[in-house]
Parts: structure tokens; C-alpha cells; sequence
């Protein structure tokens, strides 16, 4: 494996050095991620399973988005209420037991009003079983296939109960799910009051404390019980940039608001993207063996965008990691090595590198000349030797 080194400022430019300073949460557990990059920008106890409260609703509100998407469920069918979903306290719609109710107005109940009673009525009509029980096994079957091993799910709605447990790390990777796989529905997060039919007046206001705000914040879920405390799964963007947080075991609802425009205002504002190197830039060149040419240029296939920090000058370190001589033939775009870019306090980045153009397989006389090389290597005495001799 070759790697060599490049020069900061070929690859980042010095006008971009910078690191900025970690933030220092008082959140039990934090994740903080930068969509556009792809860039974690904070884990705090980021896997450790914690109570979510009401942010687990998300995953209750994804698996119905998925079910009209695949024409199991429709946005203007009324689903059926039980006197178990109507039993469920704390935040609520003040469903009937016996009435219908629109899908979408229980999607708003669940995203703006956090009614736990519309979310089991979700889970209820989606569960293979037609229980909430039942509904919860396949929140975690589904979960897992998404990639969000640290999730086990109780019930529809974030009711404290046994087993009922996400990471931080699985909220932000639910809420990145929604936001991609979903746009349609997104902006439903960013609604901020939901009237209903006007039976729960006290009950129309949308909880997320950074909506409003003019940083850019537009969703997703707060979540709060005794055992949780306050937490939020949020998210804002700003200009092309989108960041998605996760905070949890806050200790007030102040100190919830507080500190999640704390972390937008860092996230956007100690860090910038910008397009490091352009598609098609040459950064290396790769020796070739039995080929028709003697080496080929190793390039970026697409734009490079980093995230680089922008305070406290330090280097970025970047280099160009092949594996070599590469045999022929070579086909144009084909995949040779990898750009590595190390950041302090930033996770390293790695970019593919492929061949600029194609190399065939040399003919007789190439594979004479190399036959010859490889023979003079071989009998050729070793520096020592050589050093030896003369002496």
C-alpha cells in the first residue's frame, strides 16, 4: 500500500485551516450530524440505549409514511378508535373510543400535538396483529433493517415501559431517514399549531422550542417523562446546509431550548463546506505493470465538499492511499485508491481515486522489458553486498 502525501494547500487551501472548539453539552446523551457532508459533528453517549419518550413516535410516523407510500394505508381513510388507545394519558387529541379519524389528521395529532393516543391508533390498523403489541415487534424488526441496532420498542407512543429503548444515534438515524425518504410529508414537521376539530384547546401548539426562531429549524420531535427527561430531535438548515441533532436528559423544558439553538448556532457557525477539489483533478499517478503505458493518473470522479472548521488555524493532513505497481489492463473510472483527509476532532474522510484514462495490456515487447526487469532484480546484489565488494 502506497500513501503519499500531499500538500495542504493543494488539496484545502490555507484560507480554510481551522479547527473549532468541541461543544460541551450538559445533555445526557447528544448527536449532532451535518447531512450535506455526511459528517458526525458530536457523539455523546451517542449508542448507549435511553428512554425517548415521545421521540419514538418518529418511528411510528415513519412506518405509516412507509405504508402509504406502498398503498397499505391512504391519507384520506378514517381509521377506527379503541378504548385502549383513548385510555393512554399525558399528551393526547382527546380521541373517542368508537370514532373515525382521517390519517391525516392523526399524523398531525402525532407530529404537531404528540397525541399518544393518535399514535396507537396508527399502530392498532398497521399491526399484523391489530395490537399496539404487536405493531411495537415490528417498530423493532423494521428498525434493525435500517440500521438502528440500538432500538427496542414497548409500545407506539414513548409510554415508559420495560425494553423500551433507542439511542440518540438511531433517533438521528430515523430523522435522516425521514427527511430523504419522505420530502413530501417533512414540512409537516415544521407546522407549529394543529387545531383539529377545536375539542382540545389547550392542545394545538406544536412543542418544538427552536420552530420560529429564524435559524432555520424545521422539525422534528420533542420527547419528555420522568425517567427520559427532556429531549429533542431536531433539525435546521441553512443556505445548502442541513443539521440534524439528537439531545436527551435535559432537566427542563428551558434548558431544552436553550441548548438546542446553541447547538444549530455551533454547528452552522464554527464550521463551513466548501469544494475542496473538482472532478476530474489529477492527484496522483499510479505505476502500472505489463501495461501499455508506464503509469495513470489517479483522479476524484466527482466534486470533493468538506466540512472544515472554521477557527484556531491547524493543517489538514490529506494523501492519496493506492496499492501498486496496478496491473493492465485498466479500464477508465476504475477504482485505484482512496483520497484520505485527517481533521482533528472531526471523524477522516475518504474519497474514491480511479484511473484517468484506460490502460491495455502491453504486448510482446512490454512483456519482454519486464520479464528483463524482473530478472536484473533478481540477480542484482543488494546495496550491501554491492558496498562490500568494493571494499
Amino acid at each position: 500500500m502506497f500513501r503519499l502525501a500531499l500538500s495542504f494547500a493543494f488539496v484545502i487551501g490555507s484560507t480554510l485551516a481551522g479547527w473549532a472548539q468541541g461543544f460541551e453539552t450538559s445533555a445526557r446523551a447528544a448527536w449532532v450530524y451535518d447531512q450535506s457532508t455526511d459528517t458526525v459533528l458530536l457523539a455523546k453517549n451517542a449508542d448507549v440505549p435511553l428512554p425517548p419518550a415521545s421521540m419514538s413516535k418518529l418511528m411510528t410516523v415513519y412506518m405509516a409514511f412507509e405504508a402509504i407510500a406502498d398503498g397499505r394505508l391512504y391519507i384520506d381513510e378514517t381509521l377506527p378508535v379503541s378504548q385502549h388507545a383513548m385510555d393512554y394519558g399525558g399528551s393526547s387529541m382527546f380521541l373517542r373510543a368508537g370514532e373515525r379519524v382521517r390519517v391525516e389528521d392523526l399524523i398531525r395529532g402525532v407530529i404537531v400535538l404528540s397525541g399518544n393516543d393518535a399514535a396507537t391508533v396508527l399502530a392498532e390498523s398497521l399491526s399484523p396483529d391489530g395490537t399496539e403489541a404487536g405493531f411495537a415487534r415490528l417498530m423493532t424488526t423494521r428498525a434493525q433493517q435500517m440500521g438502528m441496532m440500538n432500538s427496542t420498542f414497548s409500545n407506539a407512543n414513548g409510554w415508559p415501559a420495560a425494553g423500551h429503548r433507542m439511542s440518540v444515534e438511531d433517533l438521528g438515524i430515523l430523522a435522516d431517514h425521514l427527511l430523504k425518504d419522505f420530502p413530501t410529508f417533512y414540512p409537516i414537521f415544521a407546522e407549529r399549531e394543529f387545531l383539529f376539530d377545536g375539542r382540545v384547546p389547550a392542545n394545538t401548539q406544536n412543542r418544538n422550542p427552536i420552530l420560529g426562531l429564524g435559524i432555520g429549524a424545521d422539525g422534528l420531535k420533542t420527547g419528555h417523562t420522568e425517567e427520559a427527561g427532556y429531549g429533542l430531535v431536531g433539525s435546521a438548515k441553512q443556505g445548502d446546509r442541513r443539521v440534524i441533532f439528537v439531545l436527551t436528559g435535559l432537566d427542563s423544558v428551558n434548558a431544552r431550548r436553550e441548548e438546542s439553538e446553541k447547538i444549530v448556532n455551533w454547528a452552522f457557525r464554527q464550521f463551513a463546506q466548501k469544494q475542496v477539489v473538482s472532478a476530474g483533478t489529477e492527484l496522483a499517478r499510479a505505476e502500472v505493470w505489463m501495461g501499455d503505458a508506464l503509469d495513470v493518473g489517479l483522479v476524484v470522479p466527482d466534486d470533493v465538499s468538506l466540512l472544515v472548521p472554521t477557527l484556531t488555524p491547524e493543517s489538514v493532513k490529506a494523501s492519496v492511499e493506492f496499492s501498486g505497481p496496478v496491473a493492465a489492463p485498466i479500464a477508465e473510472g476504475q477504482a485505484l485508491g482512496e483520497l484520505v483527509v485527517d481533521r482533528e476532532g472531526l471523524p477522516q474522510a475518504r474519497f474514491p481515486l480511479v484511473a484517468s484514462a484506460a490502460v491495455a495490456k502491453g504486448g510482446f515487447g512490454v512483456r519482454l522489458r519486464t520479464a528483463a526487469q524482473v530478472l536484473i532484480a533478481k540477480v542484482a546484489p543488494a546495496p550491501e553486498t554491492a558496498q562490500a565488494a568494493t571494499n
